[in-house]
């Protein structure tokens, strides 16, 4: 009996410990539940929502780019790319086997798209095409259930209306390279461009805007649902330009085959009307991509269609350096309006002989005379009583031998060489028969097509310290615009001289003028040798330069302004070996210049 007592006690107590474990087990499991469904809850909801809804940077539109009559230059156009997430796919491998039987990649293409695979983190989508059509994004999205982690993404494509019209000044933009990486999440951004050149890269943080995000809904294998929610982000900053397109066509135009480069500038306020470059380039294909074919078809070109010669090339200014002697005389007291040198087509120094484009001379010539027939006699006997500091000191006050601070990439300086400069380059003193060719713009003088419209403009303007923009000016930035310390009067004369240029008998460019309803230009014609002439090659007979190789031909400029009795407009034109400043850097000035004032561009 007692057995069996001592037998039910102890199950009893067992049972009893049992139930009320099983009670405390049944208050700690909702003690649990509550604190999660409850306490907890919506940290699992937001966890349970980051495993249905994938959220995705959005690029911003970039900034539009007008010219300053509101004709688009730069603007955005609808893109679809097919983007693929490493991370959502089953086996990388068979699901690139499967997107290239829909969408063929090259052997380059792939090759660098699984680089970027490997670099970047697992869940950062990598572009595999871009530019897609309705029927490329229509089949992509028919066969998605067979290429789990394929995306289609719609995008903004820059493009750029003008083409080749705007292609040096604008620049392109291209896409993120390892060396632009920096710690803005938009580079992360698969088809996220930047600006690469031009004024794309000069006002890119600004045109670049703040992206934006969208949310969408997938299924367990990543595939989109639909789309829950979308914040565009802020659209970049747009920007209207100084240039007026019409000119700019009209410009470009004008040089036909020929290569080179043409600049108008506003002479009051150094506003830039028209700024070209050829041969050019469309940045359209850059911007969208371009083969390796075409991409080398552009390098290996002779006549450099990547190059802009506006701002990069440098040139032996020629006679239009004249414009310097002239002046740099007229300031020193060297010359006056009535001074005088007689030109016999030669001039001996030392040992070596000095010859005037017209091996017969012109007689005696005053300055005005002197720049209306391009005397290099005048100039050679100028140049030696001035010396080459006073020279290089006009030179540098019209805005020659510096940068212009126009801030596009690669602006060159160009050169103008004086007594310090020759002895810090080269350890020996100036000669004064370097100092006779410096005073025709050739030997070490060497100058940019930017450079060569600032001067004139600050010649014909009155003296007036402009510089190139492509940003308009208001009237508080045009009243700082500082008077250069150079005479009124002798910048009168200088002017005179450059009128008859273009308008007296005999001058060297009167083939070119006109007058529209009064208004009249001036200017000054250059041409540079880019070989050296032997003595032997004198002797026989100087070979002419349409009988030489393309590239060994004599390159052609012209500076002009318009209209001459109130200038408003300078413009400066080289053809590169064009042989003649008056046969073909002219006529260009000459079309721009009166297309200029038929527009009346304000």
């Amino acid at each position: 009996m007692n057995r069996d007592n001592d037998k039910g006690k102890t199950l009893l107590q067992r049972l009893s410990v049992l139930t009320i474990g099983s009670i405390v087990l049944i208050f700690v499991l909702m003690g649990r539940l509550y604190f999660l469904q409850v306490i907890q809850a919506e940290k699992y909801k937001t966890m349970a929502d980051e495993n249905r809804i994938a959220t995705r940077m959005l690029i911003p539109p970039r900034g539009i780019i007008y010219d300053r009559n509101g004709t688009v230059l730069a603007t955005n156009e609808q893109n679809f790319q097919a983007l693929i997430v490493a991370e959502q796919t089953i086996n990388l491998d068979e699901t690139l086997a499967q997107f290239k039987e829909l969408m063929p990649l090259s052997a380059e293409e792939e090759e660098k798209i699984r680089k970027e695979i490997k670099t970047k983190q697992k869940f950062i989508p990598v572009k595999l095409k871009d530019n897609l059509s309705w029927e490329d994004v229509s089949a992509l999205q028919l066969n998605a259930p067979y290429m789990p982690g394929i995306i289609i993404d719609e995008g903004l494509n820059r493009t750029y209306p003008l083409g080749e019209y705007t292609a040096h000044f604008l620049g392109y933009v291209g896409a993120v390279s390892e060396k632009d990486e920096k710690d803005d999440p938009l580079f992360m951004v698969p088809g996220f461009k930047i600006g690469k050149t031009g004024l794309e890269k000069v006002f890119d943080e600004r045109l670049r805007g703040q992206g934006g995000n969208i949310k969408l809904e997938v299924n367990a294998m990543g595939r989109v649902m639909q789309e829950i929610e979308r914040n565009r982000g802020l659209e970049g900053e747009s920007f209207f330009l100084t240039i007026d397109s019409r000119l700019q066509k009209v410009a470009q135009d004008a040089f036909g085959k020929n290569s080179g480069a043409a600049i108008v500038m506003d002479v009051h306020s150094g506003e830039i009307l028209a700024f070209v470059s050829v041969p050019s380039f469309d940045p359209n294909l850059l911007t969208k991509g371009i083969s390796q074919q075409e991409w080398n078809s552009l390098l290996n070109n002779e006549r450099k269609p990547l190059s802009d010669k506006a701002v990069t090339g440098q040139y032996s200014p020629g006679s239009t350096f004249k414009i310097v002697v002239a002046l740099a005389a007229l300031e020193n007291g060297i010359i006056t309006p009535k001074s005088t040198y007689n030109c016999s087509g030669a001039m001996p120094l030392g040992n070596h002989i000095f010859h005037c484009w017209r091996h017969s001379g012109h007689g005696k010539q005053n300055v005005v005379e002197a720049l209306k027939n391009s005397c290099d006699i005048f100039f050679y006997q100028a140049a030696l009583e001035l010396g080459i500091d006073k020279i290089a000191d006009m030179a540098h006050r019209l805005g020659l031998g510096k940068k212009t601070g126009i801030a596009l990439e690669n602006e060159q300086s160009g050169l103008i060489p004086d007594e310090k400069w020759k002895m810090k380059r080269f350890g020996t003193k100036w000669q004064k028969g370097e100092s006779v060719i410096a005073g025709i713009g050739q030997g070490y003088v060497l100058t940019t097509p930017i450079q060569l419209v600032t001067m004139m403009s600050r010649v014909v303007n009155g003296g007036y310290e402009v510089s190139p923009s492509f940003v308009k000016l208001n009237m508080a930035q045009k009243d700082k615009i500082r008077k250069l310390p150079i005479s009124k009067q002798n910048l009168e004369i200088v002017k005179e001289g450059l009128f008859e240029v273009v308008n007296a008998k005999n001058g060297t460019a009167t083939g070119v003028k006109f007058n529209i309803n009064g208004a009249k230009m001036g200017g000054k014609t250059g041409t540079t040798q880019v070989r050296r002439i032997s003595m032997e090659e004198r002797r026989k007979g100087i070979i002419k330069d349409e009988d030489l190789p393309w590239h060994l031909r004599n390159h052609a400029l012209f500076v002009g302004y318009a209209p001459h009795n109130q200038p408003r407009y300078a413009v400066a034109v080289i053809v590169e070996h064009g042989s003649s400043g008056s046969g073909a850097a002219a006529p260009i000035a000459s079309k721009i210049l009166q297309e200029a004032i038929k527009l009346d561009i304000k």
